[in-house]
């Protein structure tokens, strides 16, 4: 999500460029964020670049349709050149149909090679504020595989008809040749939408994304519209934000979520796939959440259910920011679920309230290749890839390994970047909410300005309350700041 926030003004004795540089290349080396790849993997990708784009083993010789005719648009934040998707829609008589271009990386990458081991024991793409460590060598992920403006590219070109409420009718995914018209940020889209000059297919994009939406609340879904820290570049410095989504961020979001809903579908009915899963809220956090709402004055009445709710909150209110603080504990135990010639049980993402697959950022996520090659042999009526089939037993775990440092690496970045904002500012008072209490003795405390959240020491603060603290230590050597009431 990257939307309008509130930035920090310049502080020129933060820290220069060259500290952050350091420091940001010392926690990836702490960590052990593979950022080289290997002679071997270089090698391969130089020959498939070399050779153009070619079918995976057991694709068979399928004819690849030309549909250079789509207006196709890429949607990403400014200066992103890892493209994965490609949108373009149309009204039709009966609703629409949205084409979705995906990158074809199983084009360039050879099942059991040494790029593609080397691609599961990365699993992801992993960000850091002064570069990224992409799960393929950029040449192919930032160059021949990625949809790039005006470049003719070998795709996964979803179709996907909808009624006029926005429901799916049905999907199919083949590989096509197609050609993005224009890659333009969430930035220009939303600056278009708003003066009315954004051609159909963008105002399409609004008009689905928001007929999903509605879609998605009559099904139960949930979607938290809680900002996050960002580290992000100020001239020759980096400072913390909390970001905030734009609206088009959300639309273009129904659309990679209708994707992925369509591509579980498919794999379901097939009875072999991978999906991604969240259980079901658990009760008895609910009610806690429910009795930190009457503590706060904050109504839920019994009869409104728990994602009705939570759409009702306000980010601007300090009880609310409490609130949506505290309902991310209701949402836990995202995993993936791998099944093959069975039908998969206890299968729904009950975040999104539907079945759900991730296919649409194959450059970012190792598993999408797979899964996309399996798909592609559902929609031809053929037997699925053995090479496919065979790795996803494995995937979850490799998947949940790559997450896992993910998060390790964001939250120390975070860390380390919110006490080098503030080792020069000892004895200082700072506003901020407590958004919710940790245990007896600890609360967690969100800063307006800057966008820091720390724990702080205290056995009375309640969350949803203001907050004025003194920031007593910021060690960045040990990624830590101390506050006190």
């Amino acid at each position: 999500m990257r939307l309008p926030a509130p930035r920090l003004s310049p502080a020129p004795d933060v820290a220069t460029s060259e500290e952050f540089l350091a420091g940001f290349s010392r926690l990836r080396t702490e960590l052990k964020i593979p950022e080289q790849h290997s002679d071997a993997a270089m090698a391969e990708v130089e020959a498939a670049i070399a050779a153009g784009p070619t079918l995976p083993p057991e694709a068979g010789a399928l004819e690849i349709a030309d549909r250079n005719d789509l207006e196709l648009v890429a949607i990403d934040p400014p200066g992103s050149k890892d493209l994965d998707q490609a949108y373009f829609a149309r009204r039709t008589s009966s609703g629409f149909e949205v084409s979705y271009a995906i990158a074809d990386v199983a084009a360039y990458v050879k099942p059991g090679g040494a790029l593609d081991q080397e691609s599961r024991k990365r699993g992801v793409t992993y960000y850091s504020p002064d570069r990224r460590c992409s799960l393929y060598p950029e040449a192919l992920s930032e160059g021949a595989a990625s949809l790039l403006e005006s470049a003719d590219r070998q795709s996964l070109l979803w179709t996907i008809n909808l009624d006029s409420d926005g429901a799916l009718i049905d999907a199919r995914l083949e590989r096509a040749r197609v050609r993005v018209r224009a890659a333009i940020s969430y930035q220009q889209v939303q600056d278009q939408l708003d003066a009315g000059t954004a051609g159909e297919p963008l105002e399409l994009l609004a008009e689905i994304g928001q007929l999903r939406q509605a879609l998605e609340r009559d099904r139960g879904g949930i979607s938290l519209n809680l900002p996050g820290q960002e580290v992000v570049a100020h001239g020759d410095s980096y400072q913390l934000s909390y970001d905030r989504s734009l609206p088009v961020e959300g639309f273009n979001a129904q659309i990679s979520l209708l994707t992925g809903i369509a591509a579980a579908g498919l794999m379901v009915e097939a009875g072999t796939g991978l999906l991604r899963t969240l259980p079901p809220a658990n009760p008895d956090v609910v009610e806690e959440l429910r009795s930190q709402a009457g503590a706060l004055g904050v109504d839920w009445p019994r009869e409104m259910s728990y994602p009705e709710f939570i759409r009702g909150l306000d980010p601007a209110r300090s009880t609310d920011i409490a609130l949506l603080n505290s309902s991310t504990g209701v949402l836990r135990g995202a995993g993936y679920l791998a099944f093959v010639n069975e039908t998969p049980t206890r299968a729904e993402h009950h975040a999104i309230a539907s079945n759900y697959a991730h296919v649409t950022a194959p450059l970012r996520r190792m598993a999408d290749r797979y899964v996309n090659e399996i798909l592609l042999a559902i929609c031809a009526d053929r037997p699925l890839p053995e090479w496919s089939v065979a790795a996803l037993a494995d995937l979850p775990s490799e998947l949940d390994r790559a997450r896992s440092r993910e998060s390790s690496l964001e939250r120390a970045i975070v860390d380390w970047v919110e006490a080098i904002t503030l080792r020069h500012r000892i004895g200082e008072q700072f506003d901020g909410v407590i958004i919710r209490r940790l245990d007896d003795d600890h609360v967690r405390v969100q800063l307006r300005d800057p966008a820091v959240v720390a724990k702080v020491d205290s056995k009375t603060a309640q969350a949803g309350n203001d907050a004025e603290l003194t920031l007593v230590e910021a060690k960045p050597e040990h990624r830590r700041v101390v506050f006190e009431f």
